[in-house]
């Protein structure tokens, strides 16, 4: 990257904190929360993005109907089914490696079991994340974990890695939902 690009991107990252830093600080009892995001800015988006995959994934989970939850589009996919029973087992390992925790012990899950008992269990999983990344700060990102497969991997780079999982798996939700005429949680009228 040439030097005046590198320039003008670290301006335009800074210019938000920079505007901000210009305003007195609130005394409200938002100012704690506010305080948390500016010393713990990456946890604080990482649980924001907790609770919006929560949101997003247990409407699409509702959305489906339990008689399509066995439909795929390919034999070689997923059923939605499944697709949930794998964002459940997701969430337990990836909020317990990023929180430094032991895994809860449930009884497995499968995507032929009831829709009911699926979005149970899905709020169940979202739950724990919820309650195992309450504490969690940017003062250990580089910190390395153990991963699948015997690797290691940052805290911030597991955390950014379940991100995009939480995204993945609800673009396959909603697309599962069009297959069906269905129209996904997200891109409902009502939806911000």
């Amino acid at each position: 990257m040439s030097t005046r690009a590198y320039a003008v991107t670290l301006a335009v990252a800074l210019l938000p904190r920079l505007a901000a830093a210009q305003q007195p600080a609130p005394t409200t009892p938002t100012s704690t929360v506010q305080q948390t995001a500016s010393t713990a800015p990456v946890a604080q988006a990482f649980r924001g993005n907790t609770q919006r995959a929560a949101t997003n994934l247990i409407a699409a989970a509702e959305e489906m109907p339990a008689e399509k939850y066995s439909f795929k589009p390919t034999p070689a996919q997923m059923s939605f089914g499944d697709v949930v029973a794998h964002v459940t087992e997701g969430n337990d390992y990836f909020c317990s490696t990023i929180a430094g925790t032991k895994a809860p012990t449930r009884t497995k899950v499968s995507g032929t079991d009831p829709k009911a008992t699926l979005i149970a269990r899905l709020r169940e999983t979202f739950q724990y994340c919820d309650q195992v990344l309450a504490n969690v700060d940017d003062s250990k990102l580089g910190e390395e974990l153990p991963f699948f497969g015997g690797r290691t991997r940052s805290r911030a780079a597991i955390m950014m890695g379940k991100v995009g999982d939480w995204g993945d798996h609800y673009s396959q939700a909603a697309i599962y939902l069009r297959l069906n005429g269905l129209v996904p949680p997200t891109a409902k009228k009502d939806a911000h």
